[in-house]
């Protein structure tokens, strides 16, 4: 086997709450049918690489049902799978302490497969990635290590592994999150930061989550930790400029690289807002990179006139199957799989997941509504940010986001 895909999936996504409340941050809905996994799943598939393990921790169980559901490539060749595993202790009592600890838990896995390398990737993020071409840049380079890597603005870059890099692109220095990135040369108000996507030889691999497993004093993080390490220890470590990544034939206004972190509720929002777009920076209508999730055979979404007349419209709005809007104007926002939204109602700017149901005469403007929710007749949210504080959860920036629910639950 030449790459091995093993695909960290077990983050609580704590600044993603209540979004998180139920369940681990990759399987948080986005774009009106996918999930966020989708995202790693198909860069994987897309760029040839099918065999691929999820490695899960925290309220793991709507991720291990979309897997189940969508994500069952197994077959007659024995190198083609995307199975979950699930934390399991096998080398003690505790649960993963670490990313790297994620993977040195499992290592089972990789001397089974036995591949050239292996490929380390985070499912927290939305992007498109051909991964084929990390590969074989690491593999050019001879690299021990390779890591995916772009510039963000050097406010942004505490919140991310920070990298020093020469003319070759080989790294110097490596720091997770510093409260003082230093910036990339001749580029002041930039830093060269990690994407959390990494590609290891197997044989120092696997030798040095031995080592660091042993430590009683490492937090057991490819950050914080092995890469640092590595670094200092000179071996060959280079980053891969994710910005020369390229889809096969991307559409007007995509962007060739797009790539957007997501953990909070505002970044998450504003790369769904993104897809409304003509042409958006993330197009899912690109057939030559598609986006792979669950197919559920639902029936196509229908825009119905009410008794009295109304047609329900949608603009500039996606809209998934099995959605039916009688006699309300839907404006600039995403609505996922079989929701209903009765006659009379005003929603704007909105994130509305599947099955859920919204009265007649609502107006609700600048939400976030997850699963199951039901929203009684005359409902107004958006509006007034003191009022909805009374009751939902409310960003800085004034967007309300309501929280899952069992079916038949009727928010108050």
């Amino acid at each position: 086997m030449e790459v091995l895909g093993m695909v960290l999936a077990g983050g609580r996504g704590e600044r993603l709450y209540p979004l998180t409340r139920d369940r681990a941050k990759p399987a948080v809905p986005f774009g009106g049918k996918y999930r966020i996994i989708d995202f790693v799943l198909s860069n994987f598939v897309n760029s040839g690489i099918y065999s691929i393990y999820v490695l899960t921790q925290f309220k793991a169980q709507s991720l291990m049902e979309h897997l189940q559901e969508g994500w069952q490539i197994s077959g007659l060749l024995r190198d083609d799978f995307v199975i979950p595993v699930p934390a399991q202790m096998r080398s003690g009592i505790d649960w993963y302490r670490g990313t790297a600890d994620a993977v040195y838990q499992n290592l089972h896995l990789i001397r089974r497969a036995d591949p050239k390398s292996v490929a380390i990737f985070g499912a927290d993020h939305v992007y498109k990635m051909n991964i084929r071409q990390m590969v074989e840049y690491h593999w050019q380079k001879e690299a021990e290590v390779t890591v995916a890597a772009l510039p963000v603005r050097l406010h942004e870059a505490t919140q991310f592994g920070v990298m020093e890099v020469d003319d070759q692109w080989r790294i110097l220095g490596f720091k997770e999150k510093p409260e003082r990135p230093k910036s990339i040369p001749a580029e002041p108000d930039w830093a060269l930061v990690s994407m959390g996507n990494y590609i290891f030889e197997t044989k120092l691999f696997l030798e040095t989550l031995e080592d660091d497993a042993a430590k009683t004093q490492s937090t057991h993080d490819f950050g914080r930790d092995i890469l640092p390490r590595l670094v200092k220890e000179g071996r060959r470590i280079h980053a891969y400029d994710f910005r020369k990544n390229r889809i096969p034939t991307p559409l007007k206004g995509e962007e060739p690289s797009y790539w957007r972190d997501i953990g909070t509720i505002e970044a998450y929002y504003e790369a769904n807002m993104e897809l409304r777009a003509v042409d958006p920076s993330l197009n899912l209508y690109n057939q030559s990179w598609p986006i792979r999730t669950v197919s559920y055979g639902d029936p196509p979404a229908k825009f119905a006139f009410d008794e009295d007349g109304r047609r329900g419209m949608a603009l500039n709005s996606i809209v998934a199957e099995g959605a039916i809007i009688t006699g309300s104007l839907i404006r600039n926002s995403v609505i996922g799989r079989n929701v209903r939204i009765h006659s009379y109602s005003i929603i704007e700017d909105a994130i509305i997941m599947s099955r859920v149901e919204i009265g007649r005469d609502c107006r609700l403007r600048r939400v976030i509504i997850d699963k199951n929710v039901h929203i009684p007749p005359g409902t107004e949210i958006g509006y007034d940010s003191d009022k909805d504080r009374e009751s939902y959860s409310v960003t800085d920036s004034g967007i309300v986001v309501i929280p899952r629910q069992e079916p038949g639950h009727v928010v108050p």
